[in-house]
């Protein structure tokens, strides 16, 4: 038993059992739990709030990750497509010849299907030629080589001539359009 305990602090009821006198004090003991509660709800809080800008941080990684992925992905073979352009001009003006040539027709028959074979792999990998020929000169998509002079009013400032294909690949600009203007 404690031997501090002081005679005054306890009484005896009509049974003869001991009562303490001291009544609890409930007040501080309720303002010291509502602080305590108060603190614990603030700590929750706060924890909550880091759990939340935690898990939209790593969302934003997530996706952002993801989409870098992608574009990766779409425009991993732009060096190779980008060297292969040069065949594909070699292909076009061939083809153009062999149009105007003699050739026998099966020849030109099977040789226009490898071309066209060709272009089709390559637009299956997101390249798409430009169409500039007739349309209003746009500097985002074309190069100005020349500009010539037009009868008619209607094609001033817009593409007369084709030098060189332009081509999109995956909606990117790989290269620009070379092209005569008229004036």
């Amino acid at each position: 038993m404690n031997d501090n305990v002081d005679s005054n602090d306890f009484s005896t009821n009509e049974e003869g059992e001991f009562i303490s006198n001291d009544e609890p004090d409930t007040a501080n003991d309720s303002e010291a739990g509502n602080e305590e509660i108060a603190k614990l709800k603030s700590d929750l809080d706060e924890q909550k709030d880091k759990y939340v800008r935690l898990f939209a941080e790593f969302d934003n990684y997530r996706r952002r990750t993801s989409k870098e992925q992608i574009e990766l992905r779409q425009t991993a073979g732009v060096e190779i497509i980008t060297s292969l352009l040069e065949v594909l001009d070699d292909i076009d003006r061939a083809e153009n010849q062999l149009q105007e040539s003699n050739a026998d027709i099966t020849l030109k028959e099977g040789i226009t299907l490898v071309f066209n074979k060709f272009r089709r792999i390559l637009q299956s990998k997101g390249l798409k030629p430009i169409e500039t020929l007739h349309s209003d000169f746009d500097v985002e998509k074309d190069e100005a080589i020349s500009e010539i002079e037009v009868d008619d009013k209607k094609l001033k400032g817009k593409v007369v001539a084709e030098v060189q294909k332009g081509y999109l690949l995956n909606d990117k600009l790989i290269r620009f359009a070379k092209v005569v203007v008229g004036k």
